[in-house]
Parts: C-alpha cells; sequence; structure tokens
C-alpha cells in the first residue's frame, strides 16, 4: 500500500537545526535539503523522479517525500529557491 503524503513527510524530512523554517527541511538520511533536490528536479526539465534519485544516490521514496512537501509548503520553497536561482521559479 502507498504511503500518504503525511507518512512520507514524517518519515523522510526532518528540520534542519542550523537552518530552521519550511524552507530549509532536509532529508532524514542523506541530509540534502528539500529545496536542493526540488530545484534539481524542476530546473532539470523532464528528468523523472527515478533519475533524479539515482543522480542524488537515494531512494525513490525520498524523492516522492520532497514533493510532497512541496506541494504544501510550496510559496516557501519557491521563495529559497528564487533567492538562489532566479531562473528556476516561475
Amino acid at each position: 500500500m502507498a504511503m500518504t503524503d503525511d507518512e512520507l513527510i514524517a518519515r523522510e524530512i526532518e528540520d534542519d537545526w542550523y537552518h530552521p523554517g519550511p524552507a530549509d527541511v532536509r532529508l532524514r538520511r542523506s541530509g540534502v535539503h528539500v529545496w536542493a533536490i526540488i530545484g534539481f528536479y524542476l530546473g532539470a526539465g523532464g528528468l523523472d523522479k527515478a533519475t533524479v534519485a539515482q543522480d542524488y544516490e537515494i531512494p525513490v521514496e525520498e524523492i516522492e517525500a520532497c514533493l510532497a512537501y512541496y506541494r504544501r509548503h510550496r510559496a516557501e520553497i519557491d521563495a529559497r529557491l528564487a533567492a538562489n536561482s532566479p531562473a528556476l521559479v516561475g
């Protein structure tokens, strides 16, 4: 049975103690920030979840958790991405 967005987020994502706030959460196991994954996914134009997971050497479930989190915190993540690369947010 597929996990819900809530379950994915709770299992895979944690706060970054050094950078608090919804724009700077990270993946529990790898420590990669969600905004970085989302930026790569959006900026890569056409890459699927499996390819992004392979490039980051993480499970697809972590990409799915990032996307679930992004759906809930789009404004915060988009603002974080815009601060780094305005071309990624449209």
